[in-house]
């Protein structure tokens, strides 16, 4: 019997590997947006669920599975008062995704918006969805058994169940809802900072690259995205920050390179996201590095 926990509003792995969580909840307040450090599979059993991914906006069926990466900003939507809402999410850390690919079976793949025909959801067949939900059963039984041999069966039935994630994704990627003029307005917007990030940004500039009015981009894209413009610009830098700094990068270095004018703006910014301040965040993750050029 598969029992689901009770709500945990966190958003940062505690254990190093991986993480996964089977959760049914009548009501959760919204989940603001946010991003990740780690990659996300995310498979729903029950409920009414909107998902915004940056721009994309999909509509979550049960049976459907999203797929999202740490440089992607997301959002959920529920509504409650439709069905319980009852899903598995799984959290894999990269230094784990990298350790169970090999050369021929690259893990990362189907996360990789790179790829042909990229899309986070996948509408799995009938049969799809009894293996994952059977996958996710047994991973899920492992997970909180201390038994003979769970560690060797936890990694064996993950790297099952990520191997056939991969093959779906190969076969599937589903369209995401809103194909009207204003989503592509949006997705315009999205696209430009994300590859622009690092340059100075701004409502009227991006108006402008979109040939609309400052005030019809802001309104459409608060409704389609979940946050003003310039919450996401900043959201996207920090994002970003965080990156580099888990490559190695200081933070001195880090926040020029992410469009930041200077380092005690970035600072504040960091703080007020994340909890904690540049330095502490780069020595939590690259503790044999903290003590090299991590001005504050």
């Amino acid at each position: 019997m598969v029992h689901p926990q009770k709500f945990d509003p966190r958003q940062v792995m505690i254990r190093p590997d991986f993480e996964l969580q089977f959760k049914r909840d009548a009501y959760l307040q919204d989940v603001q947006l946010h991003h990740h450090d780690f990659y996300e599979v995310y498979f729903l059993l029950a409920g009414d669920v909107t998902y915004t991914i940056e721009s994309r906006l999909y509509r979550v069926m049960p049976g459907n599975m999203l797929l999202i990466n740490p440089r992607e900003l997301h959002q959920v939507c529920i509504r409650p008062e439709m069905s319980a809402y009852e899903r598995y999410t799984l959290w894999v850390d990269p230094k784990l995704l990298r350790r169970l690919s090999t050369a021929r079976t690259d893990l990362f793949q189907c996360f990789d918006p790179n790829r042909p025909n990229y899309g986070n959801l996948l509408k799995l067949d009938p049969e799809e969805q009894r293996l994952v939900h059977s996958l996710f059963g047994a991973l899920w039984r492992e997970y909180n058994s201390s038994g003979y041999g769970s560690d060797l069966l936890r990694e064996s039935v993950l790297s099952q169940l990520l191997v056939e994630v991969n093959r779906m994704a190969e076969r599937d990627s589903g369209q995401y809802e809103d194909s009207s003029r204003s989503s592509r307005m949006v997705a315009a917007a999205v696209e430009y900072i994300n590859l622009h990030y690092g340059e100075p940004l701004s409502l009227d500039m991006l108006a402008e690259q979109c040939f609309v009015s400052k005030y019809h981009l802001s309104h459409e894209f608060n409704r389609q995205v979940g946050t003003s413009v310039h919450r996401y610009i900043i959201k996207k830098r920090l994002l970003n920050a965080r990156q580099l700094m888990a490559e190695g990068l200081p933070p001195s270095q880090a926040y020029g390179q992410c469009g930041f004018g200077d380092y005690p703006g970035f600072y504040r910014a960091f703080r007020s996201e994340y909890g904690v301040s540049p330095r502490e965040y780069a020595r939590s993750i690259l503790p044999s590095e903290s003590g090299k050029g991590q001005g504050e």
